[in-house]
């Protein structure tokens, strides 16, 4: 049975999501990026460069970019945005929450299915997928509202095995839970993005979905009005550097030029 995971929607400090007694200034604080799930290690990873180079502090949120978009728009103090989805930038930007301009691809993606470590591969036809399902369950990002569950949605519709399957999800809050489903043998198959897979030794990539079967994964950054934008900006900037994209290709990413 799959366990009820216990993950916050925002994974921050209390002092930043706390109320301080008095107000620090701009620079002083931390510069606060809310970032899809799935680009925590390469994230974690970029920040060291820069904050060597500038000397600026950054806390990291990380859920799904539905969740963190909504956040946004309910007033979370944030000064930059990571997408999974471009739709979500677009979501903020017909708000007036998105400084006009800044919008940018830093990054894209693949789609795979993953099993426990040391599975074999397997075929995306309905009959072999069930047969390794089971009495288990397929894992995935909400297909309603997350953007790797919205990829992995059309994808499995573009190969014709949504009506095989939709009967037989785990949906999760984000993609890096339906992740731990399979790392934790809560559920023998999933689906996720290639950097995540990467991100974790216990489960094994045992097909990919073909790149046309669903939209291109494409990560877009982009400041917010309501924060501090000239921080928020140079972070943007430095995020199309040699050295940004070398941390993104370490946790499994493309270029943004790729697709």
């Amino acid at each position: 049975m799959l366990a009820r995971a216990a993950i916050p929607l925002l994974l921050l400090g209390a002092s930043i999501l706390g109320a301080p007694s008095a107000p620090a200034a701009a620079g002083d604080r931390p510069l606060t990026v809310f970032a899809a799930a799935s680009t925590k290690e390469a994230l974690e990873a970029a920040i060291l460069s820069f904050r060597r180079a500038t000397g600026t502090d950054i806390r990291l949120a990380f859920a799904a970019s539905s969740a963190l978009a909504r956040q946004i728009e309910a007033g979370a103090p944030a000064d930059l945005f990571v997408s999974a989805n471009p739709k979500w930038v677009d979501y903020l930007a017909e708000r007036d929450l998105i400084v006009a301009g800044t919008a940018r691809a830093i990054a894209t993606n693949e789609l795979v299915l993953v099993g426990p470590a040391g599975a074999d591969q397997i075929a995306l036809a309905a009959a072999a997928l069930n047969a390794r399902l089971g009495a288990g369950r397929l894992a995935i990002a909400d297909p309603d509202h997350v953007p790797a569950g919205l990829y992995g949605k059309a994808a499995l519709q573009s190969l014709g095995l949504w009506p095989a399957l939709a009967g037989r999800l785990a949906p999760a809050q984000n993609v890096r839970v339906a992740l731990a489903f399979v790392a934790r043998g809560e559920a023998p198959l999933g689906i996720v993005y290639a950097s995540d897979a990467a991100a974790e030794p216990a489960v094994a990539v045992i097909a990919r979905f073909p790149a046309d079967s669903h939209p291109p994964i494409r990560y877009v950054a982009a400041a917010l009005s309501n924060g501090d934008r000239a921080r928020a900006q140079a972070f943007l900037g430095f995020l199309g550097s040699d050295a940004a994209r070398a941390a993104l290709a370490g946790a499994g990413f493309s270029p943004p030029d790729v697709r």
